[in-house]
């Protein structure tokens, strides 16, 4: 299978392997940056989307990492904005509990992949497997390996892919001030104040160690076929652009035009449709 259309888009907001940490990259877009059009590119999400559904033959999956209040929910509501449901789910990805923690680690993800024609967005995903859970691990998390999670990552990606599944990866880049301000929205705003939890101020607290362990796995499972953008993350309009266009440009990449018909079944149908 030829895979040349999985690295159409832009490398703009790669993932730079000489550039490891976080830090280095920004959290708002330079000045002098030009935003794409949010409007059209969620217009083209649309148009796209609906003809990789029609195709049937490829499939999207889009994998959305960041701190807490990096503004995950909100930009997959956005880029749903325009898609036709029948063909776009979106899943979050929580501390795994009960069956989620007697199974291997990839098995909550695994019937959640998008099917042929479907594109899935995943708030967290099987990435959190060596990010959080490092941090905040689960009963079994003192015998794992965690350089031979990175390894069946890569795998596993790399089975995807071969298979028919485009993966993009992305990063929100949060800084620390940006993080404490929208953490004191959440406590003090009724409308957010649903959303916070304890576990919001120990991440808050452990985000230097999350931040290096995402860097080790953003690292590892980085590469040309499934890669990591690292996007600005204290502007949600400016993430919320680059992101639509990033995914408009791959769904063009995938189904540019619709299925061919055959057109002289479409004239024998319609002539007896027309009483001829």
């Amino acid at each position: 299978m030829n895979h040349d259309n999985d690295r159409c888009v832009s490398t703009e907001w790669h993932y730079r392997p000489d550039q490891p940490e976080l830090s280095d990259y920004p959290q708002q877009p330079p000045e002098s940056a030009t935003l794409p059009d949010l409007p059209g590119a969620l217009g083209d999400i649309g148009e796209y989307q609906r003809r990789l559904w029609a195709n049937q033959e490829r499939s999207l999956l889009l994998v959305f990492h960041g701190l807490d209040t990096s503004g995950k929910d909100s930009l997959i509501r956005t880029l749903a904005t325009r898609m036709d449901p029948a063909g776009f789910h979106a899943w979050s990805f929580r501390r795994p509990h009960g069956d989620e923690i007697r199974h291997d680690f990839l098995w909550r993800v695994t019937p959640l992949l998008p099917a042929r024609g479907e594109v899935a967005a995943f708030n967290r995903s099987h990435h959190e497997a060596t990010i959080s859970e490092r941090v905040f691990p689960v009963h079994t998390a003192s015998r794992y390996n965690w350089s031979a999670r990175h390894a069946a990552l890569r795998h596993f990606e790399a089975h995807l892919t071969q298979e028919g599944t485009t993966i993009l990866k992305f990063w929100l880049n949060l800084s620390a001030e940006e993080h404490r301000r929208r953490l004191i929205a959440r406590i003090d705003k009724p409308h957010k104040q649903w959303k916070f939890d304890q576990s919001d101020i120990e991440t808050w607290r452990r985000r230097q160690e999350l931040q290096r362990y995402a860097e080790e796995t953003i690292a590892a499972t980085h590469c040309v076929t499934a890669p990591w953008f690292i996007i600005p993350g204290d502007s949600k309009p400016a993430s919320r652009a680059i992101i639509a266009q990033l995914v408009a440009d791959q769904l063009q990449a995938l189904a540019p035009d619709y299925p061919a018909a055959d057109k002289q079944v479409l004239r024998k149908y319609r002539g007896m449709l027309a009483g001829h």
